[in-house]
């Protein structure tokens, strides 16, 4: 069992390597945090097998604390292992501020500083990342991170703020973070040619399509139409977007179409994926009787019993498939059959359909004809 120690447990980058680290069983944490003393961070760093140092000061009270949370607990840390003998290998996470001479900076290039002469006296390995804007879960809002900010405001209806709309970010995603710090842990790493480490997958954008892009997924619940998920920032910003809706508002009401024959709801739709939606059928009702030339589609009754008939279009056999909800079957409906499904039991049946494109009404590629 490896024996790692988190410093900054609490924050964001922390919290989240906690949760990735802490159902492996063959690990056991150690976490420091600003409510910890100097001699339970001695304990700990005298048990660790490896250390993640991601505890740090960006927005303190008074300037003097940039030194005190970034530089001076760096220096005590690597100070510490030093006078245990143990050369217990560093993932210390910076800033791309580091360059800058502000407080800030000249603090996270002191803590950096720190690190490298730890690996140089003593042969540890030392990973050392200058770490673009992050986004993800559990980002603090209206802090210092724009992303979270915006997820929050925007999901809460709340202004957001534009200084700049064509300053162009450089973000990298939690997930994609712990999955390279995780690879530290087996003496993998990413470097650049300064002897940095750095995360693979990052993303540039502006701050205007950023806000636009954020702005567009509440309207996904009105129009039931997902943003692009094959675009991987999109992806990543969506779910991001997600963690910040208020605990109350995780639910909404579906557009339910009714009319005698039950109701129907589209659940989502996507020019990548098609459309799934949703519908109920009373007892002893048909829907469908109609062909496509080249859309095709999956049907799935999940409650009460049905039969799915099919018919090609220039030919008279029929084609019955019984389902039913006891025994979940996905029928596919491929083009150029006439295909129904009718209600043949005592209970509603509800049915789940996809189909690989969205309904276009100047182009429906659907014909009524009757099985």
């Amino acid at each position: 069992m490896k024996t790692i120690l988190v410093t900054g447990s609490e924050g964001f980058v922390g919290r989240n390597l906690v949760a990735h680290l802490q159902p492996d069983e063959n690990v056991r944490l150690l976490r420091f945090d600003t409510h910890n003393t100097e001699q339970e961070l001695a304990t700990y760093l005298e048990q660790a097998d490896f250390v993640f140092h991601l505890a740090g000061v960006n927005r303190p009270e008074h300037e003097s604390e940039f030194k005190t949370g970034n530089a001076d607990l760096t220096g005590r840390i690597v100070e510490i292992l030093q006078t245990v003998g143990k050369k217990t290998p560093i993932v210390l996470s910076s800033s791309t501020q580091a360059t800058l001479d502000n407080p800030y900076g000249r603090s996270k290039k002191q803590a950096e500083d720190h690190v490298f002469a730890y690996s140089q006296q003593t042969g540890a390995s030392t990973y050392v990342y200058r770490l673009p804007g992050l986004f993800g879960k559990w980002s603090r809002p209206n802090y210092n991170a724009v992303v979270s900010t915006f997820c929050y405001n925007i999901s809460h209806e709340l202004p957001i703020q534009i200084n700049n709309p064509d300053h162009l970010l450089t973000l990298a995603y939690i997930d994609d973070v712990i999955s390279e710090f995780r690879a530290n842990l087996d003496g993998e790493a990413h470097w650049d040619q300064d002897g940095f480490c750095y995360v693979p997958k990052t993303f540039q954008i502006t701050l205007q399509v950023l806000a636009d892009l954020i702005c567009s997924f509440p309207a996904s619940r009105d129009t039931a139409a997902l943003p692009d998920m094959n675009d991987p920032l999109t992806k990543r910003l969506y779910s991001t977007y997600l963690s910040y809706l208020g605990t109350d508002d995780f639910s909404y009401f579906a557009d339910m179409k009714t009319d005698d024959r039950g109701w129907l709801f589209e659940l989502v739709k996507s020019p990548h994926m098609g459309q799934i939606f949703v519908s109920q059928t009373k007892p002893g009702i048909t829907r469908g009787e109609h062909y496509h030339h080249t859309k095709a589609e999956k049907f799935v009754v999940v409650q009460g019993r049905a039969v799915i008939r099919f018919r090609k279009i220039d030919a008279d056999e029929i084609i019955e498939y019984p389902v039913s909800g006891e025994k979940i079957e996905i029928v596919d409906i491929p083009p150029g059959y006439t295909h129904d499904i009718t209600n043949v039991g005592d209970t509603d049946v509800i049915t789940l359909f996809w189909a690989n494109e969205i309904f276009d009404p100047e182009n429906p590629d659907t014909t009524y004809l009757k099985v």
